[in-house]
């Protein structure tokens, strides 16, 4: 008779029980394709700061994830790419002079605290990529505030605080600037024709769903026109559509059903445009979706899907 195994070989889930032939590389790789576009066009902006960021975050996000698997005697899952996703997101959301420790530090808190602490990939509460942002924004303000000019570009927090102000542009030339990325920002969110090809791209291979992203925007969009702002402007600067793209389209810190993610984008579009028209800051995406994301498992509980159900057939007879 065999010795018995000390290993927990019993998984026990909640229903439903989906299959698919993707794998979570795949997904992943996908949502790097769309990210590179980005990424090049931060490093033709800003230069070699953000080069560095860029390659400084990836490789400290999957590095820490090696380490912690390791330490924790998991199964090392790095090839999933799921860490090297982190990585990137996380650099496109910070200025391109970060000091190289504090990017470090944030992809620390970022696959550590916000992922590896809950379990892993799929287990997490907070999206990693904005918790770590989060923590550098509030750890060192100044750092995270300070902004590198493009060649012939327009700085993108004055037009943030005058949109607080109802200041309504109507400047085609301004407009266009801003649609391409000619503007000062964190590295990713500038150039909005770049976002929204990788937004089709997304939708096309079925990596997102639309609902959150077009429910976030068409919320602010609303909002900003009813109190007299730039509903334009309102979508070109900051890290709007970024977010709305990337950040509100992950799956394990949104809610699985269609009208849960309805409200969950509703939810992020109110909450930062109350932070950018109140708040003190001129910002309020990154606040918007942590915040939101903390609600997602009420929303899966209130807005509930059935996943049984017998199909009617003509004369109204089951089958």
């Amino acid at each position: 008779m065999s010795a018995p195994s000390d290993i927990n070989e019993i998984y026990l889930s909640s229903s439903p029980h989906f299959s698919s032939k993707r794998s979570t590389t795949f997904v992943m790789l996908c949502v790097v394709i769309a990210l590179l576009p980005l990424c090049v066009n931060g490093v033709v902006l800003f230069g070699i700061p953000a080069l560095v960021t860029i390659l400084v975050s990836v490789v400290s996000c999957v590095g820490f994830e090696f380490i912690f698997q390791k330490l924790t005697k998991q199964t090392v899952r790095i090839t999933d790419l799921s860490a090297v996703v982190t990585g990137l997101m996380l650099a496109l959301v910070l200025p391109p002079t970060v000091p190289v420790w504090m990017i470090v530090l944030g992809g620390l808190f970022a696959i550590i605290v916000a992922k590896g602490f809950f379990g892993g990939i799929g287990a997490n509460v907070f999206n990693p990529a904005l918790t770590g942002r989060a923590f550098l924004f509030t750890s060192f303000p100044v750092a995270m505030s300070t902004w590198t000019l493009p060649i012939d570009g327009v700085t993108g927090a004055t037009v943030l605080s005058e949109i607080k102000g109802g200041v309504f542009f109507a400047d085609s030339e301004l407009y266009l600037q801003f649609f391409l990325g000619n503007r000062a920002g964190c590295i990713g969110e500038t150039s909005i024709l770049l976002i929204l090809i990788a937004f089709v791209f997304l939708l096309v291979t079925k990596i997102i769903d639309w609902r959150a992203p077009i429910s976030m925007v068409a919320t602010v969009v609303f909002f900003t026109w009813v109190t007299g702002g730039d509903p334009l402007m309102a979508i070109l600067s900051g890290g709007l559509m970024f977010g709305a793209v990337f950040m509100v389209t992950d799956y394990a810190t949104t809610p699985v059903t269609k009208g849960g993610r309805v409200v969950f984008g509703a939810g992020c579009g109110l909450i930062t445009f109350l932070i950018r028209q109140f708040g003190g800051y001129p910002e309020g995406v990154m606040f918007s979706i942590l915040i939101m994301n903390a609600l997602t498992p009420f929303l899966n509980k209130i807005i509930s899907v059935k996943y049984g159900y017998r199909k009617q057939y003509n004369g109204g007879k089951t089958k």
